[in-house]
């Protein structure tokens, strides 16, 4: 029909090699965009459908194919094991200075102008101070400007080869960006994690029930010595270049702030937080500068390294043993340390998750006294084995809050004692429940619990739920924080006068929010049970909750099998609502509101199938239709006796796309399911299908 979307033809094979190079140059731009730059310049869905664009033409042209091609960094085929690599320019570790204060740049300061022989008159000597990424050191070899080779550090001479999970990291580009490349360029950096990266990746860990990771340095040098690439591309790895091994056929710069900035130039990604310091003071500067900002940089760093400036003053300096003269690290205060559990508790969260949290013996971590640590759920505190009484390791890095990392069991006392979650809900005495499919219990209080509060009333005011204009986040902290409103049903008790006398609330808004409360008590059935909040339950299965029971009390009296009889609720939503609504304390604020006069017409229960051209039909709406609002469509789905639902998975009929559709129609796609403008959304409501 006139509304299907069309594959593109397939192009002959000069156009597919032209399109091919193009699509290359446009995702090598793009990548330095989005990791040098840190500045991206297309949606992620951009992105993504040229990249698969290029991987089909590849597919469809196998000739096209070349080595440096962006879809050749998913990774190829296991290896046995890594094959030696010998550095031609040695990979020297950096002194470290054991002292973390600013003193330490002092003492640096005065041991280069002694070995420099400089007198006390002398100007002061110019270095480089740059942050210490807490990563994996790499040497990444560029022949005549293509990465040929990629190597860990080793021991400094020999290193392992690690060219094809090197290759699966998209912030190194497989070429270097110059027409006029040297014939051999060494570059020295560090591949790394950023934080946000790292947790989500524990989070996709936690759901799909596999181990975690203990921190973003450990995980990103366990990825790129990963046998198998294609595990290497799963992790969101990153590199930072910050100096040179062997260089032949390259004019070198003056200054190692000259060799940063030439490095940039040549598409590698380089952190700008790198300063010139003259002198001492400025170095301690950088290094007080730093630390205070540290928690905010969205990757770990242990410290901050100094270098001498001047690339011939590092030549006179040269090296002791195994390290240079010209250059120290100087750490912070370290965020690992060792403790013990005084006790495990739990807290509620905003939206009802129960977390367990140690209380901790207090340790010094990452430059703060850390009293409390996240243990995350119940079964990481059964996959770490915590007992109240363990010497643990606690982290800190960043802004994430403090983690237990593990258990030192050859320091378990005898008395050491297991977790076990509360039944009750330590802030309001509800059950505490885990649904089958979830790692975090929840406090099933939803309506009354002090730390769901202003949650679930800003829930409740919400525009698709009671429609309580005027109700948002501001107003709702002051009248929590006051104690004026507890439960929903408060907010009908409220008054004109009561607001007006709230902070940054006049009289004329005050009676706005009053009308507003007023009006909502007038709702329907479906809305009513959305703005409850129970876990699980969007507008759609609200709609046929209200449909298929007719009444509240109906719904609020049917047990899980009853619930299973009702359109697309499963066992684990049909325990969510059964659970919901056994819970006194919830009835008890379902019957405060009715009391306060909230009402909806009710209707006798229609269990049938629903009538209309799309009835027992699912419909997944993305993007910008031309005439139709997503609310307008969802609703015309609807009345035709479909369903509009939120994800699009094999039970979908049909996904209606606009523009700037994004991964719910790659989604469509991969599975085959039809899919159609909003002229073909039209005729299915017309009753013609495909």
């Amino acid at each position: 029909m006139g509304g299907a979307v069309r594959s593109p033809a397939k192009a002959p094979d000069r156009a597919a090699a032209a399109r091919a190079r193009a699509l290359r140059e446009a995702i090598a731009t793009h990548d330095h965009a989005y990791y040098v730059l840190d500045a991206p310049t297309i949606p992620d869905a951009d992105y993504d459908a040229l990249f698969r664009e290029l991987a089909a033409l590849e597919a469809a042209h196998p000739e096209l194919v070349t080595p440096e091609s962006p879809t050749q960094r998913v990774g190829g085929a296991p290896a046995a094991a890594f094959a030696p690599v010998r550095h031609a320019v040695p990979m020297l570790s950096i002194r470290t200075e054991t002292d973390t204060t600013a003193d330490a740049a002092a003492k640096f300061d005065a041991r280069i102008r002694r070995d420099l022989g400089l007198p006390a008159d002398a100007p002061p000597v110019e270095y480089v101070a740059e942050l210490k990424f807490d990563g994996l050191a790499i040497s990444l070899r560029y022949e005549r400007g293509a990465l040929a080779v990629a190597a860990t550090r080793g021991d400094g001479e020999v290193g392992e080869d690690v060219t094809r999970n090197v290759r699966t990291i998209r912030a190194i580009p497989q070429r270097l960006a110059t027409a006029d490349p040297p014939d051999v360029l060494e570059v020295r950096g560090e591949v790394y994690m950023r934080r946000a990266d790292f947790e989500a990746l524990n989070e996709r860990q936690r759901a799909a029930g596999e181990r975690t990771f203990i921190n973003p340095r450990n995980t990103a040098a366990g990825a790129v010595r990963q046998l198998d690439p294609a595990a290497t591309a799963q992790r969101p790895l990153r590199f930072f270049a910050y100096g040179l091994g062997e260089a032949r056929g390259f004019a070198a710069p003056v200054t190692h702030g000259e060799l940063l900035r030439q490095l940039r130039g040549f598409g590698l990604p380089v952190n700008g937080d790198w300063r010139i310091a003259r002198g001492a003071a400025e170095l301690a500067a950088y290094y007080e500068d730093v630390a205070r900002r540290r928690d905010a940089l969205p990757f770990d760093i242990d410290g901050v390294v100094y270098k001498v400036n001047a690339l011939d003053l590092q030549r006179t300096l040269g090296y002791v043993t195994r390290e240079p003269r010209w250059a120290v690290a100087h750490k912070f205060p370290a965020e690992e340390m060792q403790t013990r559990v005084l006790g495990i508790e739990v807290q509620v969260g905003r939206t009802g998750a129960v977390t367990p949290v140690a209380r901790l013996a207090p340790v010094f971590v990452g430059g703060v006294t850390v009293t409390n640590a996240t243990l995350h759920n119940e079964d990481e505190v059964r996959r770490k084995d915590v007992h109240v009484g363990d010497t643990v390791v606690v982290r800190r890095a960043g802004d994430v809050i403090p983690e237990v990392v593990r258990v030192l069991p050859e320091r378990r006392p005898a008395d050491a004692r297991p977790f076990r979650m509360p039944a009750e809900c330590p802030e309001c005495g509800s059950a505490i429940v885990r649904l089958p499919d979830e790692a975090v219990a929840r406090c099933s209080g939803g309506l009354v619990c002090p730390a769901q509060r202003k949650q679930s009333l800003l829930h409740f005011a919400g525009r698709r739920a009671m429609d309580i204009e005027g109700l948002g986040d501001k107003l709702v902290d002051q009248l929590v924080d006051a104690g004026i409103v507890r439960t929903p049903a408060d907010l009908y008790g409220l008054d004109a006068a009561r607001l007006a006398a709230l902070e940054r609330m006049a009289e004329k808004s005050a009676a706005n929010v009053v009308a507003a409360i007023e009006a909502s008590k007038a709702t329907t059935l479906a809305r009513f049970v959305f703005a409850l909040g129970i876990r699980h339950v969007g507008e759609a299965t609200a709609r046929d909750l209200a449909r298929h029971f007719g009444g509240l009390d109906a719904l609020m009296d049917a047990g899980e099998s009853a619930l299973l009889e009702v359109r697309d609720v499963g066992p684990v939503l049909a325990q969510s609502i059964a659970r919901f609504f056994a819970e006194p304390h919830n009835r008890s604020v379902i019957a405060a509101l009715r009391a306060a006069g909230v009402r909806w017409d009710e209707q006798p229960p229609q269990r049938g199938a629903a009538a209309g051209p799309l009835a027992g039909r699912t419909v997944v709406l993305t993007g910008t239709l031309p005439t139709l609002s997503r609310d307008e469509a969802k609703a015309l789905v609807e009345a035709a006796g479909g369903k509009a639902a939120g994800s699009v998975s094999r039970k979908t009929d049909y996904v209606i796309a606009g523009e700037e559709a994004g991964g719910k129609l790659d989604r469509a796609r991969d599975l085959g399911i039809p899919v159609l403008d909003e002229a073909g959304l039209r005729a299915l409501l017309a009753g013609r299908h495909p």
